[in-house]
């Protein structure tokens, strides 16, 4: 569980990283790069309630 939170908050730190860095230069490949990472960090989320959700599943059984 720690670790899928240390994902998710990684991601997000390095997508906000690289929407700073779109703002500073005007370069268009961070934001590029910054909507990707933010998709990834939703599919990450995504997949940490989905285990969560499980965990609670089969705890009820």
């Amino acid at each position: 569980m720690l670790a899928f939170r240390w994902i998710v908050i990684l991601l997000l730190l390095a997508g906000l990283g690289c929407f700073a860095m779109y703002i500073g230069t005007g370069e268009v490949r961070w934001r590029a790069l910054g909507v990707r990472l933010v998709k990834w960090t939703v599919i990450a989320g995504l997949g940490f309630f989905a285990v969560l959700i499980i965990e609670q599943m089969t705890m009820n059984l």
